[in-house]
């Protein structure tokens, strides 16, 4: 997967709280295990109207924010079910970084899982960013949000912020550790043997 370290972009205010899963991708779309495609239903209810047509009002569907690779959200964003779709639409939408107050557990360690970054910053950091009118700068390895003469330090946990620097997977964090894991069978196969399962 392809690391976060840098990113600059257009960031788009959706300066709301409680933006659950079933609004960020709606459940009739959750039929897919693909990843891609996803993107075009993001915030469908939000974004169109009942004849498909865009809402003009929508942020996404306004200039320059169509091209938006940053969110800006309010509390409890990604709240609701656990559904990892919502992340893998706001990816495929173009979506790198999202910035909160807050965010529902789940949806947080999906994100991880997809080298989406989740960015927590008080509500009056987001609301000054808000009105930035240039790109902002999201800095993973100096864990830092620039732009408007503005910066804003953030908090992360050092493996969260290995796996995004490093762009591993699950799998491929278990990968990274197969030395370990193979000393770890051969002493548990020499301590208890019995525990061994015989095909024959």
């Amino acid at each position: 997967m392809e690391p976060f370290i840098t990113l600059t972009g257009i960031a788009a205010p959706l300066l709301r709280a409680n933006i659950d899963t079933d609004l960020i991708i709606p459940k009739q779309f959750l039929k897919t295990l693909v990843r891609s495609g996803l993107g075009r239903y993001l915030f469908q209810e939000l974004r169109y109207d009942s004849a498909g047509e865009e809402r003009a009002e929508f942020i996404l569907n306004q200039g320059r924010f169509r091209q938006a690779s940053i969110l800006l959200a309010g509390p409890n964003f990604g709240c609701g079910s656990s559904r990892e779709h919502a992340p893998w639409a706001l990816k495929d939408f173009g979506i790198r970084a999202i910035l909160a107050p807050s965010f529902a557990d789940i949806f947080y360690t999906n994100c991880f899982a997809n080298v989406l970054l989740p960015v927590q910053l008080p509500m009056e950091a987001i609301e000054a960013l808000a009105v930035v009118a240039e790109p902002l700068t999201v800095d993973l390895p100096a864990q830092q949000v620039r732009g408007g003469g503005l910066t804003f330090a953030f908090d992360l946990e050092p493996a969260r912020k290995a796996v995004l620097l490093e762009g591993l997977d699950e799998i491929k964090r278990t990968e990274a550790n197969l030395a370990d894991i193979a000393k770890y069978e051969a002493r548990r196969r020499s301590e208890a043997p019995w525990l061994e399962i015989r095909t024959s």
